[in-house]
């Protein structure tokens, strides 16, 4: 039984994502770089920034995996699952106990969830553009 093919993201998918996670990235760092607090607070905000992009990167990479039958240990599904609870856990902690106004806890909100989430979808546009590349080449035993 042939596996259906998986459709290429279309260009404006493909740019919209990309724009989104710059958007999301850029105005997040920019966010920090102009904020009024201490450099431990602003290594603390950009580590979860740098944590959340891995961490939700990794978690769609094993949904997909295990969607296409692609082994993934339970262990590694879990810990990505803690990493990216985790990471929104230690945002909000943070956001919550910041002397920040409440615009300021929003922004940081809201341009992190975004990037988390364009992340997610370019990573999965790069996954498909590389794999229906791959799986439109004629295979050995293919009729």
């Amino acid at each position: 039984m042939n596996k259906p093919l998986p459709q290429r993201p279309t260009a404006a998918f493909v740019g919209a994502s990309w724009a989104a996670l710059l958007v999301g990235a850029i105005t997040y760092l920019s966010g920090l770089w102009n904020a009024s607090m201490q450099l431990n607070e602003k290594g603390y905000y950009f580590t979860l920034l740098a944590y959340g992009l891995f961490a939700a990167v990794s978690l769609q990479k094993s949904v997909r995996d295990r969607m296409e039958g692609i082994p993934v240990t339970n262990l590694y599904f879990g810990l990505c699952w803690m990493s990216l609870l985790l990471v929104l856990l230690l945002l909000s902690v943070g956001l919550w106990n910041a002397t920040l106004a409440p615009s300021e806890k929003g922004f940081y909100a809201m341009s992190f969830v975004l990037s988390l989430f364009a992340a997610v979808a370019v990573q999965k546009n790069v996954r498909d553009s590389a794999g229906g590349a791959k799986d439109a080449a004629p295979q050995p035993g293919d009729a």
